[in-house]
């Protein structure tokens, strides 16, 4: 595991870093002289590229709308392994979760922040040629140059899936065509795997480590990540085992896209199995022995206190803060990274002073309400207070066999005294199943100073009171994983239908190894990667746009529909689950899982941009209504 807490000489880079966002936030075309000399030399290619990422920080870190700005928790909020909850006030996350709407722009920021993520990684692919590279410096343009080929792809990735058919901006140009949004099944969809080819190419044949960094192996893994939606939701092929389709890769033009490091013009399912087998022969990846070494609750910290019974048969080898566990583990790909250099000053728009915590442990914190009794050590040790939103649903309680160690791996059961000793049901909080999600919870320790503390103040290096001074918001600098080497093996098994890929990530949980069938792959997906936001993608993809493929997905959310809840606090008195204005089945057939486009961007676009099917403000489907 890397060390965690920043060094003095990393902090003054991080200053470095937020002086170069804020210089990026503006555009570095607007004199002559700025394009002429920046970049002038390696570094700033470096600072280029740090900026790039730091999209993702304020993805991670980020709350604007009242609301999480990670996608992959928007998207768990949309499935069915999440409930909305929170309190009264969260109307926001309940809109997610119901597919409504309570406010025209209400998905906006995510909207701006990845163009934003677009926009730099277009200016870093343009300019990078300005620095008079050498010979022995060949390598680390070619490098930074894939790294920002990959960034463009991935936010790109993002926009599609959660907007549909969007503008396609490749460069820092802005013209007319360039507020037209363009067919994602046939222009996006290209763009954006002729992205992860040119950076596959591009880049080292080197692990990256842990580092926050792209490399060869990551670009192959989301490859295939795009190519398995692509072909699933908008080609309709629901067993890929059997077959798929290529994709050709043309512009808006309808030519093949020209661009440094994509030597072909189309990509086949061959070639996505080519890249997957690539990462298993040479990668060098390897499943944590322990699943639980994935996550901060596993931590030797609270494995010596001796108290949390759920990790003591662990080996303390394998605990989360020990090497090659834990943040830059073994199975690791790719990540949004987090470190304690959060400050109530860092300004800008793309900016947020969260931006360095992994803000999800908060939003799936113990809700803390009116008692202030859920994070007290006396009472839910070793879990802490937060949020409470993104209740895990009663349905992947219900349907996850008990066999299966991942269960209680991800799950906390709220009224199993051995999880925690006393939680209390809120009286502001509604949509409450009885569990909450384990994996990235907010975890203390007796040894802290105080209950709403996190177990990172006792890491060497930590300096009390933190980035915030707040830890309960600023102290969450675990990992959020993008792409898991588990991944890559059920990637695998799916496109080919050869089962010992799968059987690997089986034999890890103590499950039953079988053979290969969709319905096997698809369960294996939903049990790994719980509350790691795939699961509506995933959903999405099996079902095909218009359902294409059948009903899994609406069949899949509406069986939510009467699920016994707790709300207002009353345990004893709970209530059906309903939907909030029609029905999930109708609401996923109107709109294939898109979010509406913010209604600033269709008026800005000037009739470029039409609105997502199911998102008319007229309709009281669409509209947001309080249930509690």
């Amino acid at each position: 595991m890397k060390k965690y807490i920043l060094s003095l000489a990393v902090l003054s880079a991080a200053t470095v870093f937020t002086s170069c966002n804020d210089m990026l936030d503006t555009d570095p075309r607007v004199t002559e002289m700025t394009a002429a000399t920046f970049p002038g030399k390696p570094a700033d290619v470096e600072a280029l590229n740090a900026a790039t990422y730091s999209i993702m920080n304020t993805l991670g870190g980020g709350d604007q709308s009242q609301l999480l700005n990670n996608p992959f928790y928007w998207w768990s909020l949309m499935s069915d392994d999440n409930y909305g909850s929170g309190g009264l006030q969260d109307f926001v996350a309940k809109c997610l979760h119901h597919l409504t709407m309570a406010d025209a722009n209400q998905y906006e920021y995510d909207w701006n922040l990845l163009y934003g993520g677009v926009s730099r990684a277009n200016t870093q692919i343009e300019t990078i040629d300005n620095v008079p590279w050498t010979n022995e410096e060949k390598a680390q343009r070619d490098q930074l140059l894939g790294e920002a080929f990959f960034m463009r792809g991935l936010y790109t990735m993002w926009l599609s899936q959660m907007y549909g058919d969007i503008p396609l901006i490749t460069s820092t140009t802005i013209d007319a065509e360039s507020y037209i949004q363009r067919d994602a099944e046939k222009y996006v969809y290209a763009q954006i795997i002729a992205d992860f080819v040119s950076a596959k190419t591009l880049m080292k044949a080197e692990r990256a480590n842990g580092s926050g960094h792209a490399d060869k192996y990551c670009a192959e893994a989301f490859l295939a990540r795009a190519y398995m939606f692509w072909a699933g939701f908008y080609k309709a092929t629901k067993e890929l085992a059997n077959g798929g389709p290529a994709i050709e890769l043309i512009n808006i033009k309808d030519e093949p896209i020209s661009q440094e490091g994509l030597k072909v013009n189309s990509v086949s399912k061959e070639d996505v199995v080519a890249g997957l087998k690539d990462i298993i022969d040479n990668g060098g990846y390897k499943l944590c022995d322990d699943f639980r070494s994935l996550w901060q609750y596993s931590n030797s910290k609270l494995y010596d206190e001796g108290l949390y019974e759920y990790i003591l048969d662990m080996d303390r080898n394998n605990c989360f803060d020990m090497p090659g566990m834990g943040n830059g583990n073994t199975e690791e790909l790719f990540q949004i990274q987090f470190m304690n250099a959060s400050s109530w000053n860092i300004g800008g728009y793309y900016n947020n002073p969260r931006m360095y915590s992994n803000y999800l442990s908060c939003f799936w914190g113990l809700r803390n309400g009116a008692s202030n009794q859920n994070g007290m050590r006396s009472k839910t040790y070793p879990f802490n207070q937060g949020w409470g939103q993104g209740t895990p649903s009663c349905n992947i309680w219900d349907d996850w066999d008990d066999a299966d160690m991942r269960k209680r791996a991800s799950l906390i059961d709220l009224n199993d005294t051995k999880e925690v000793k006393e939680y209390t049901y809120e009286k502001d909080d509604c949509e409450e199943s009885g569990y909450s999600v384990k994996k990235y919870a907010n975890v203390n320790l007796m040894a802290n100073d105080a209950d709403n503390h996190t177990w990172w103040e006792q890491c060497e290096g930590y300096k009390s009171p933190g980035s915030l001074g707040n830890s309960q918001q600023g102290d969450h600098f675990e990992d959020f994983y993008l792409m898991r080497y588990s991944d890559v093996l059920l990637m695998m098994t799916e496109l080919t239908g050869v089962a010992s890929y799968m059987n690997q990530v089986q034999k890890r949980a103590g499950v039953a190894e079988t053979g290969y069938s969709l319905k096997n792959v698809m369960d294996e997906r939903r049990w790994e990667f719980a509350f790691e936001g795939l699961r509506f993608n995933d959903l999405r993809r099996w079902t095909g746009k218009g359902c294409s493929n059948g009903t899994y997905a609406p069949d899949a959310l509406q069986a939510q529909e009467g699920k016994q809840i707790v709300c207002l606090g009353q345990k004893d008195k709970k209530i059906p689950m309903h939907h909030m204005t029609c029905s999930w089945t109708e609401r996923y057939k109107a709109t294939d899982g898109f979010l509406p486009k913010p209604q600033n961007q269709i008026s800005l676009h000037s009739g470029g941009l039409i609105q997502n099917d199911g998102w008319e403000t007229s309709d009281v489907k669409t509209q947001y209504k309080a249930l509690y």
